[in-house]
């Protein structure tokens, strides 16, 4: 399983595409097309929203799961992009559970970030939330109702009734128009149902016979909108747990959680964000990672790496091994900061990420500053080719979090990754579990998922 580790954008796609060559089948589990997943291969760069990591693999399994929203427009976009490009969408699945944003929702978004003024959130306007709230209130709308247009059109007038009130500023956008929106989606419906499957028992299946399944989350732990810096979240959970939920298995088919950090730390939106830097240092970061959102184009908050928030995240999602991505636009730098604790009012001091929103609004990183390094590292392939100073700092994060690094990011290429000892070992089904124990196999016939 792969998660993020932060507050989004930590370069789970690519590594989600470095582990898929070894999978059977990839899963989205969870969120929509709010998130982005960006994968460079030689001269070529892939922006992914909603269609898993794994498609540019020939013939790899890649599943939509039943905790994913999705936007049928969107994704159908995305697929006559990726046919056009020749990559080979027919191996895609999506879940007949999963929900679907509507017209509605995307107004309903946009109406409700914009009343908020000064207090907003921060979404990406693209109807997350509302979606995600009307599944929760029993009035969703679901891929398989695509298939049915006299379902679909008394499901859209139930979840319609409702909203009335809030919908009266739209009355006269023709895309809230019921008979053309029952038209639209079946449509859609049309272009999908060479893709729509029952996915929960796809996935059964691969598991029963011991095949490697790969379940890619999106956005990170800090937004989970149980446990991350809520309000200032998504609308799902992005932690390993939600992959049981999202796509159907049971939490005895995970063997391997992996997490993805950056070497320093990034936001979008609005919320806390203790380490920001607000220098020039941030903006020099900020250019250097390339660091404006793969779907909105935002430019995102920089900050020191949070070793704090990386501890929590790593205890939330029992993290086997962590992925640390963007090594290199640390280099050049004489020095570097790292957060080991947050300085609150009153000069309260918190080891441990708070609870309370009031605390953690208002805190502050304390940092300690370790010796930065001048090389290039982009053409290291070995631990043992990193700067002595690199190599330290990637102790000092594994030390302080209690999780062991697998992968190593020294670039935007594929190809500019480090695979340490402990993850050569992980990527092949041999490493122990979180705890350092042998773990029981989740299923007789061995290895289930990573």
């Amino acid at each position: 399983m792969i998660v993020g580790a932060q507050w989004g954008d930590e370069g789970k796609g690519k590594v989600t595409d470095l582990l898929a060559e070894q999978a059977d089948a990839v899963i989205r589990f969870q969120g929509g097309n709010n998130a982005g997943h960006t994968i460079v291969r030689g001269t070529e760069e892939w922006k992914l929203h909603l269609v898993p990591s794994g498609i540019l693999y020939p013939r790899k399994l890649c599943v939509i799961g039943n905790g994913v929203v999705l936007d049928p427009r969107v994704l159908i976009e995305e697929i006559d992009h990726l046919r056009a490009r020749r990559v080979d969408v027919g191996s895609l699945k999506i879940s007949a559970n999963a929900h679907l944003i509507m017209p509605y929702h995307l107004l309903l978004d946009s109406a409700g970030e914009a009343r908020l003024g000064k207090l907003q959130i921060g979404t990406t306007r693209r109807g997350i939330g509302p979606c995600y709230a009307d599944k929760a209130a029993r009035l969703g709308i679901r891929v398989q109702d695509l298939l049915d247009e006299t379902i679909l059109k008394k499901k859209i007038t139930a979840a319609l009734e409702p909203k009335r009130l809030s919908l009266r500023p739209f009355a006269k956008d023709p895309s809230l128009d019921l008979h053309a929106m029952t038209e639209e989606y079946v449509t859609y419906g049309h272009r999908l149902e060479q893709h729509i499957a029952d996915t929960a028992r796809t996935a059964w299946e691969l598991l029963d016979q011991g095949r490697t399944v790969l379940f890619e989350g999106a956005q990170g732990a800090m937004l989970d909108i149980d446990h991350g810096t809520y309000p200032f979240v998504t609308s799902s959970n992005p932690v390993a747990g939600a992959a049981c939920v999202g796509a159907g298995v049971g939490p005895r088919d995970i063997d391997e959680v992996w997490g993805v950090s950056k070497a320093y730390t990034t936001r979008v939106g609005a919320g806390p964000f203790p380490t920001e830097i607000h220098d020039e240092l941030g903006d020099v970061l900020r250019q250097r990672g390339g660091e404006f959102g793969t779907t909105t184009g935002r430019a995102r908050r920089v900050g020191w790496l949070d070793l704090v928030a990386l501890r929590y995240a790593a205890r939330l999602n029992t993290l086997t091994a962590l992925t640390v991505t963007k090594l290199d636009v640390l280099s050049g730098l004489e020095t570097i900061d790292v957060c080991v604790r947050y300085r609150g009012a009153e000069d309260a001091q918190f080891d441990h990420f708070p609870y309370h929103q009031s605390v953690l609004h208002h805190a502050v990183g304390e940092t300690e500053r370790l010796p930065g390094w001048e090389e290039d590292i982009g053409e290291c392939r070995r631990e043992a080719d990193l700067p002595p100073a690199a190599r330290d700092y990637l102790r000092f994060v594994a030390e302080f979090t209690g999780v062991p690094i697998a992968l190593i990011g020294v670039g935007p290429g594929r190809d500019q990754v480090i695979w340490t000892e402990h993850g050569q070992r992980s990527r092949l089904g041999a490493s122990p579990g979180a705890a350092g124990t042998e773990r029981m196999p989740a299923r007789p016939s061995g290895r289930a998922a990573a």
